[in-house]
């Protein structure tokens, strides 16, 4: 593996989160600054197995890994706090023989967490997760944001817990407002549709949080 592949390609989410239920509608999102129309909704499946030391290290620095299957950005990711959103860091994946074998963390990555935590890993959750994404384009074709729609199977695999829900996710894209003041003003206007659609703020701040009972 390279040097740049080493490194990973790192990114900055901005992001809302939003419960739903099972039978909610989708928003009407003609109200967004910026948005003239909606892409065709596109289906992924992805499947996420997460990561932690057995003292949870990893967790306690609000720092998630993950090895996920589907999806663009399959790969191996780490997630960690970062100024005005979480950084994302992403690597390739190597052939998965297994799906249902723990995953081996590559050396890659976990050079990349070593500041917060050391080897051994052992799986902790595991998340499979039916989306559907939508791209909110502006006038030029410019990617202002993705809205998705999940529908999610959840593991804890430190206690067999099962559960299941479904959420929406609004991300920055390329095209998104930039300043402060304008994505303040954007996500506002993408509340006000959630909530007119019956959807509420997330409870949990993550996928895995919610699959470990926070």
């Amino acid at each position: 593996m390279s040097a740049a592949a080493d490194a990973g390609s790192s990114s900055i989410e901005v992001e809302s989160k939003y419960d739903v239920d099972d039978d909610t509608p989708l928003p009407d999102w003609s109200g967004l600054p910026g948005v003239a129309r909606v892409g065709t909704p596109e289906p992924r499946d992805l499947d996420a197995r997460y990561v932690d030391t057995a003292s949870l290290d990893l967790a306690r620095a609000g720092v998630a890994v993950r090895r996920r299957r589907g999806g663009p950005d399959e790969g191996w990711h780490v997630k960690a706090p970062a100024e005005g959103g979480r950084s994302e860091t992403g690597w390739p994946l190597d052939e998965v023989v297994d799906e249902e074998a723990d995953p081996v963390v590559p050396t890659s990555v976990v050079d990349a967490v070593s500041a917060w935590a050391a080897p051994p890993f052992t799986p902790l959750a595991r998340v499979r997760n039916h989306r559907t994404a939508y791209a909110l384009l502006d006038a030029d074709g410019g990617a202002v944001a993705e809205f998705v729609d999940d529908r999610v199977r959840a593991r804890d695999e430190r206690t067999g817990t099962e559960s299941s829900w479904r959420e929406w996710e609004m991300e920055l894209g390329p095209a998104g407002p930039t300043d402060p003041d304008a994505r303040a003003v954007f996500f506002a206007a993408v509340d006000a549709a959630v909530f007119s659609a019956g959807g509420r703020l997330a409870a949990s701040g993550s996928k895995l949080a919610r699959a470990l009972g926070h």
